[in-house]
């Protein structure tokens, strides 16, 4: 327990010292998370949109897919993307290997059918009545597609929300792709893999208390989003 107190307050000076090295490690995972988030999202919503409200043949396949790929590994997923801008992969010309942008595809990857599957089961428990009431008032797919998001839009935000918690806090994929380059693409979590297998607690424990108050800000800013909301 002590081992621990003592890593503890440590972890706290370390952060308080604002080391260059500790904050930039900090920006590199927020920046590739934000940034796989938003172009999961801004592909993952529409797709769900498009999945929700259109028949076609195959349509429940497709949503099984979707629903058993929120479960995808990331090793998986590191394995998959490798294949492909490794040297000798189709993209290797790209010379994308273990660079911030082969982490962005590789994130966006895998949270993609985690949007697109919490779209769907968002916008399927709204009101039939909203569409052909929008649509009978003269509306386009577009405007009809804004009313639906508007009475949707806490379960759309909250699947954005699931997409940030799982890329934020993966692993494998960053360090697969990233190659955890100090000062590059060095995240939190590969840096806490990286000190405990160096035996050096101070800097994991700093990190992993920054990942938590992060998620315990998206969660307050969702809660406060909701509240608003309701009012």
């Amino acid at each position: 327990m002590g081992f621990f107190i003592d890593s503890f307050l440590s972890a706290i000076m370390l952060l308080w010292s604002f080391n260059p090295d500790v904050y930039f490690i900090i920006y590199v995972s927020l920046k590739v998370s934000l940034s796989s988030t938003l172009i999961a999202s801004l592909l993952g919503v529409p797709a769900g949109f498009m999945i929700s409200f259109n028949s076609f043949r195959g349509k429940r396949a497709v949503v099984t897919v979707m629903n058993s790929l929120m479960a995808l590994p990331t090793v998986v997923v590191g394995l998959l993307v490798y294949s492909f801008i490794s040297r000798k992969g189709l993209l290797g010309i790209l010379d994308l290997l273990y660079t911030q942008t082969a982490m962005v595809i590789g994130q966006v990857i895998l949270i993609f059918p985690i949007v697109v599957s919490l779209t769907i089961a968002a916008t399927s428990r709204v009101d039939e009545r909203y569409r052909k009431t929008a649509m009978t008032l003269g509306a386009g797919p577009l405007q009809t597609a804004l009313v639906v998001f508007r009475e949707t839009r806490f379960g759309i935000i909250a699947g954005v929300i699931a997409a940030f918690g799982r890329v934020i806090s993966e692993i494998g994929i960053s360090m697969m792709l990233g190659g955890n380059a100090k000062g590059y693409t060095r995240t939190m979590t590969t840096a806490m893999a990286l000190e405990y297998d160096k035996g050096e607690f101070v800097l994991g424990v700093a990190l992993g208390m920054v990942l938590l108050f992060i998620s315990l800000a998206v969660n307050i800013f969702f809660n406060h989003i909701q509240g608003k909301g309701r009012v």
